[in-house]
């Protein structure tokens, strides 16, 4: 069970999340906040707690200082959830600190709730659009961002990929089934708008991944 910090300042959202988060029957407290202040002294109260922050109501200043909150509670868990959020911000965010999860108030409730399941464990959750802006900031020079693209059981899959195993091979070795691996496959080629092994192999040898040696799901 949770702890949730609401740091939004639109009644509406507030109780849309807040119907949304006893949806997951994860919910031990929902904590509203309406200031930066507020949501430190809460922060320093419930220093692991999942905060849901709207960035462009809050009153933070700068992404700087957004980061640095995020930074005296270690243990907490950030969802990024608002209706707009420009690509340069969110590029410098991800970079900075790729464990924000981010979804957008237009996704659909099903994308929502995913996003709040995984924040919950502390899971990054990367929407569409996150996962767009994550791929363009490592292909324009930042390769070691492309292995956050992925969860570790797909960048598992995709070294196994690059060395030339085939989806029936690596099932057998892991002891899995050859539709799990299959899934894995598609979410890879999807995340990483790739149409082939070729490509997924590129952008596996530039992140880093090939090289990797210690495997598992």
């Amino acid at each position: 069970m949770a702890t949730y910090i609401l740091a939004d300042n639109q009644d509406v959202t507030k109780a849309g999340l807040q119907a949304l988060l006893h949806e997951t029957l994860l919910v031990d407290r929902i904590i509203e906040v309406s200031s930066r202040k507020e949501l430190q002294e809460r922060l320093h109260l419930f220093p692991s707690a999942v905060v849901i922050l709207d960035y462009t109501l809050f009153d933070f200043v700068s992404l700087q200082q957004m980061l640095i909150v995020r930074e005296k509670a270690k243990d907490s868990s950030w969802l990024l959830f608002s209706d707009d959020l420009a690509e340069r911000f969110l590029r410098q965010l991800l970079i900075a600190d790729p464990s924000f999860s981010v979804v957008m108030k237009h996704d659909s409730k099903d994308e929502i709730l995913s996003a709040l399941q995984d924040v919950t464990f502390h899971k990054a959750y990367h929407c569409e659009f996150a996962t767009h802006v994550l791929r363009q900031a490592a292909l324009s020079g930042s390769p070691a961002l492309l292995s956050s693209l992925l969860t570790p059981s797909e960048r598992t899959i995709l070294g196994e990929i690059a060395r030339g195993k085939t989806t029936k091979e690596i099932a057998i070795e892991k002891n899995l089934s050859f539709h799990t691996i299959n899934s894995h496959r598609k979410n890879i080629f999807r995340k990483l708008e790739v149409n082939n092994v070729q490509e997924a192999v590129k952008y596996a040898i530039r992140s880093g991944i090939s090289d990797m040696t210690d495997y598992s799901i």
